[in-house]
């Protein structure tokens, strides 16, 4: 994976910032991308400490010119982007009765506009290259509905259609596309800020785990790595659930 480089968004923390280092530790130059740059600073410290290569960039994902922006700063500090890992998104809590429209359009604009936003932008690349890989992290809500969550679990609905539509687009390009929805990732950003919302106690959820334990950051960048790699080119469109059991396929 050497001479590959990477963009990561969403990674100042958590899975984001896992799957940056985890990158980083198969040769993959890492550009480190969150809403500021200055966010990603410890991301990227971490990555140059165990001898990898990264660069701090920021953007808002749902702003066109600012992602392009970031996309040349890394374009001209690392060269061609071959990989992008669409994992930047917010999460919303709203009974569904009290949706309303400008909700409904911060986490849609976030959550899928930003994915097609990054993506377009770095596809010349990998056109160029005939060669890519893109992973979308997406969540476990996705595939099993969450109470509380119709406007997030929805996004995360249209990643995973996107994901599939995507895989046959682009695949006679060399350029495979598949997705990771998450489940019951603990240490991230989004789940230690919302952990109190979450309907079914942390005890429950556990019992309901066959691995019986929670996930860590590391368990999706480990997937995320794999799907990035270049043994992995037959896999495309694919959903790989990274959940301990608790969602089967």
């Amino acid at each position: 994976m050497a001479n590959k480089v990477a963009l990561v968004t969403g990674a100042q923390a958590g899975i984001g910032a896992a799957c940056a280092k985890r990158l980083a530790r198969d040769g993959v130059a890492v550009g480190v991308l969150d809403l500021k740059a200055e966010l990603c600073a410890d991301t990227v410290q971490a990555i140059r400490d165990a001898g990898g290569e990264a660069i701090a960039l920021g953007a808002d994902i749902s702003n066109r010119a600012e992602v392009k922006a970031a996309v040349q700063q890394l374009r001209e500090t690392f060269g061609p982007i071959t990989i992008v890992v669409n994992n930047a998104g917010v999460t919303d809590f709203v009974p569904f009765e009290e949706i309303n429209e400008d909700r409904w359009e911060v986490v849609y604009k976030i959550n899928v506009l930003g994915q097609i936003i990054v993506t377009q932008e770095v596809l010349p690349d990998m056109k160029a290259k005939g060669w890519g890989r893109v992973v979308m992290i997406s969540s476990s809500s996705a595939q099993t509905g969450a109470v509380g969550m119709t406007t997030y679990s929805g996004s995360k609905g249209a990643v995973v259609t996107m994901t599939k539509t995507l895989a046959q687009e682009l695949g006679p390009l060399g350029i495979t596309v598949n997705n990771i929805p998450p489940g019951s990732v603990m240490g991230t950003i989004m789940s230690e800020a919302n952990r109190h919302r979450f309907p079914i106690p942390e005890q429950q959820l556990l019992q309901a785990i066959p691995v019986g334990r929670m996930g860590e950051p590391n368990d999706i960048a480990n997937a995320c790595a794999w799907l990035c790699h270049e043994d992995t080119g037959y896999v495309n469109g694919q959903t790989i659930g990274v959940n301990g059991g608790r969602v089967v396929s």
